[in-house]
């Protein structure tokens, strides 16, 4: 059976599975609709897998659909990464805080992502592959993002001395103060 673990936001879950393994390799359930909903309290429908590539220190983040937002099931396949949401709901009592949980092919575990939250991901391996489900469809024109080095954000992407690698678009996020949020 698979354990859940609430992090230091309790909207935020961790889930780690059981895993059988032997000489031959390993087996899991990586989902199960009837224990992530007696697990989380939670009856959610998912729609999307998605599944992303990643070299070393590419930071993917943060971000959020403003509408047909998504609740989102990540793992790492293959890799590692630091994954980080962030509050965003207004009337949260942990608006603006965030959580964290190292993620990797070796520890095969999940982060729920509620509906309400900025998303983003720290690759750091040579390459990681990252799958995620979500509970409603991609809407670009709806995709918003904030500043993965918000200071008033404060998240320790524990980066060093290294320079994270960021798109274009996520080079151009705003702070969480100037960024569309929820109610």
């Amino acid at each position: 059976m698979m354990q859940a673990e609430a992090l230091n936001i309790p909207d935020v879950l961790l889930f780690t599975p059981r895993v059988f393994g032997d000489a031959r390799g390993f087996f899991f359930e990586s989902f199960n609709a009837r224990e992530f909903s007696e697990l989380s309290g939670l009856d959610v429908h998912f729609v999307q897998d998605n599944h992303s590539r990643s070299a070393r220190h590419v930071l993917r983040g943060l971000h959020y659909q403003i509408r047909q937002t998504q609740g989102k099931l990540v793992r790492v396949v293959a890799g590692e990464a630091l994954d980080v949401a962030v509050d965003i709901r207004k009337s949260s009592p942990t608006f603006g805080q965030w959580a964290s949980a190292l993620l990797s092919a070796e520890n095969k575990r999940q982060l729920w992502i509620p509906p309400g939250f900025a998303h983003g991901f720290l690759a750091l391996a040579e390459y990681t592959e990252f799958v995620y489900k979500t509970t409603d469809y991609y809407a670009p024109e709806h995709e918003r993002g904030i500043a993965w080095d918000d200071p008033a954000i404060g998240i320790d992407w524990h980066l060093g001395d290294a320079v994270p690698l960021l798109s274009g678009k996520d080079k151009e996020n705003p702070p969480l103060a100037h960024a569309e949020t929820f109610a």
